[in-house]
């Protein structure tokens, strides 16, 4: 394939997109924890000349989720239990005061968004138990559009752009996770409580009930360790 030169605001316009596809990739785990990001196969996968996919990469190490190892190129970020519980502390924290700021101010329409969340993530939750190994991509967007919306009244931009980027660091923990132990809790219990708190403007209960849900969950996902075979592969 013949990559052709660009001015700088096409050339950023590739970069950006190549940074949100591979960021999205290293999230959901099809760029593996500790592969190795090498320019000619990236190159044919997304389609994107070297540059872009450079400043790409670069910008991913800003994020945490790309390793620069000088010469020898980059690699996507190893998972590690202790950052896990690390983010999960820093997550709770900031969704904690940006949901209390929430229910204070959250209007009508807050409340319905809410409500409509909580109405597919139900369905969601009630689905799980025919679910095998990781949790469905649509569970994952339904629990991610649920808490966003508990939040979304809480009138921070700052606020909501932290949080979107802790949650997206954890979504890449719960994912690569192979003790899902899904059908082991009750999550449609955990979200329908939560939920019921807020909108009932009980925002001690609300903020106990998400910095319990969110323990459970941190308690009970330990990152994947990869096989001997993946291990091999990442380094090809």
């Amino acid at each position: 394939m013949t990559y052709y030169a660009f001015d700088d605001a096409s050339r950023q316009t590739l970069a950006d997109s190549a940074y949100a596809q591979l960021r999205r990739d290293i999230i959901v785990g099809t760029r593996a924890p500790g592969e190795r990001l090498r320019i000619e196969k990236l190159k044919k996968i997304y389609e994107i000349g070297p540059t872009p996919l450079r400043e790409a990469m670069q910008k991913l190490a800003q994020d945490g989720l790309v390793n620069s190892e000088g010469n020898r190129g980059f690699t996507v970020a190893p998972l590690n239990a202790n950052e896990f519980q690390d983010l999960n502390l820093a997550r709770t924290v900031i969704e904690k005061e940006a949901l209390r700021l929430s229910i204070e101010q959250g209007d009508n329409l807050w409340e319905a968004r809410v409500v409509a969340a909580a109405y597919i993530m139900g369905k969601e939750d009630a689905m799980l138990s025919e679910a095998l190994g990781d949790l469905p991509d649509s569970w994952e967007k339904a629990n991610a559009e649920l808490h966003a919306s508990l939040v979304s009244a809480c009138g921070s931009d700052w606020l909501i752009k932290i949080r979107t980027g802790l949650h997206d660091l954890c979504e890449r923990y719960r994912r690569a996770s192979v003790n899902q132990k899904i059908g082991s809790r009750n999550l449609q219990a955990e979200h329908s409580g939560i939920v019921e708190a807020a909108l009932a403007r009980d925002a001690d209960k609300a903020c106990a009930l998400i910095e319990a849900h969110f323990g459970l969950t941190a308690a009970m996902l330990v990152p994947k360790e990869p096989t001997h075979k993946e291990a091999v592969s990442q380094t090809e």
